[in-house]
């Protein structure tokens, strides 16, 4: 058992020079970063669309759809506010397949994190840079939050990672607003569990040495449906399952009750096209409840240039080779529907 370095200590003050925004583009980020926290606390009463592609495996693909997706912000700005998946990081159950852009940025060649690094800041600046959108990722492996949190305006906590305690103590200094997934298990009390370190101030060690954080009352619930003893989807996005999460936000001392629906995973079954009628049933259970209408205003979308997905060597410009994703053409039907229905 041993470690073995393969790279000199990286300075992250260095990779963070090489790849920080320009001035002008760093005031229009801090702009959104507000609108995004207004979404979030509901003195703006947005729907907030975290939407884009399962991985972001391929930058001129991945560029392509995010200037698609800032002309249709343009079109929908008045009732939508749309943050583009940037995804970088993959979680991998038993280790094996696609890790994401930080461990392998060529499908023919083998990783290299250090290469990935830039590679990953260099995406989320041209997202931000060419479009205006401001950026999502997940917080895979909390030590590299330090990497892109300059460069991002959302974090997600994935359902394996949501019980860690690393991650929820991480997740409690985050300056940007921060969904936290219900576990594979569907266990509500361990997501507020989650939600509940991640609001408060925590001591811990970090990246070599002892800190203490500021405490995240943007942090927030993500419903991603959940998986039974019998390997059988069981999803929570049901009115039902809306009503139990608002009961736990009552209940509790929590800021800023947000409730987001994913619209794929373990409540589609990773059926792409059923993300469509996942969210039309959950704009109209809003309508049935007031506290529903208010805090019940977030969709995680699986979305990309192509229907589906492909294996790792397909040559499909625009279609995931990971999670299956909805294709652009019913990806912009869908968001003109909830911008009607809003």
């Amino acid at each position: 058992m041993s470690f073995t370095k393969i790279s000199q200590k990286i300075n992250t003050d260095t990779v963070k020079s090489v790849t920080k925004l320009e001035p002008e583009v760093a005031a229009k980020k801090a702009a959104r970063d507000k609108e995004l926290e207004a979404v979030i606390t509901g003195a703006d009463q947005r729907i907030l669309l975290i939407i884009g592609p399962c991985s972001a495996h391929d930058e001129e693909a991945v560029m392509e759809y995010a200037h698609r997706l800032a002309k249709l912000q343009e079109k929908v700005a008045d009732k939508i506010f749309m943050v583009p998946r940037i995804y970088t990081n993959k979680p991998r159950t038993n280790g094996d397949g696609y890790k994401g852009l930080l461990h392998q940025q060529n499908m023919e060649e083998g990783p290299n994190l250090i290469r990935g690094i830039l590679a990953v800041r260099k995406l989320h600046k041209r997202v931000i840079t060419e479009t205006g959108l401001t950026t999502a990722d997940e917080m895979l492996y909390p030590e590299n939050l330090e990497l892109v949190e300059d460069l991002v305006s959302y974090v997600a906590i994935g359902a394996r990672s949501v019980e860690d305690q690393q991650h929820r103590f991480v997740a409690s200094g985050i300056d940007q607003p921060t969904g936290m997934k219900n576990p594979t298990s569907g266990n509500l009390s361990v997501m507020f569990n989650s939600l509940y370190a991640a609001q408060q101030k925590q001591e811990f060690i970090y990246n070599g040495a002892e800190v203490e954080t500021s405490s995240n009352p943007l942090a927030h619930v993500v419903l991603r449906g959940a998986l039974n003893d019998a390997g059988k989807n069981v999803p929570n996005y049901h009115y039902e399952d809306l009503m139990a999460v608002l009961k736990f936000y009552q209940d509790g001392t929590f800021k800023n009750p947000f409730i987001v629906v994913d619209t794929n995973h373990d409540n589609s079954g990773k059926q792409w096209a059923e993300q469509v009628r996942i969210v039309k049933e959950t704009m109209t259970n809003r309508t049935y409840h007031e506290d529903l209408h208010k805090y019940v205003r977030g969709f995680m979308i699986e979305s990309y240039l192509e229907d589906g997905r492909q294996e790792p060597d397909g040559q499909v410009f625009g279609q995931s080779i990971t999670d299956p994703c909805l294709g652009w053409e019913k990806t912009e039907e869908l968001v003109n529907w909830i911008y009607e229905q809003a």
